[in-house]
């Protein structure tokens, strides 16, 4: 899967957390849904981005990529 992709999906994930008010239960949701729902080439890509790069990514994004990294 291409990368853009990701970072759309992980952003479009983040977006829907957003609305959490607590930002630490959100940036746990969007883990959890990573987690649960992408492939592990998919949640690798993302992580190796992140650690590249990561400049498209949301804040929120951000943080929840980088847990995947420590899980």
């Amino acid at each position: 899967m291409k990368i853009k992709t990701l970072i759309r999906m992980a952003n479009d994930i983040g977006d829907f957390f957003n609305a959490e008010s607590n930002k630490e239960v959100a940036a746990e949701g969007i883990t959890k849904h990573i987690l649960r729902s992408w492939d592990p080439r998919m949640r690798r890509d993302i992580i190796t981005y992140l650690k590249e790069d990561g400049s498209e990514l949301s804040a929120l994004a951000k943080v929840a990529v980088s847990r995947l990294d420590q899980s």
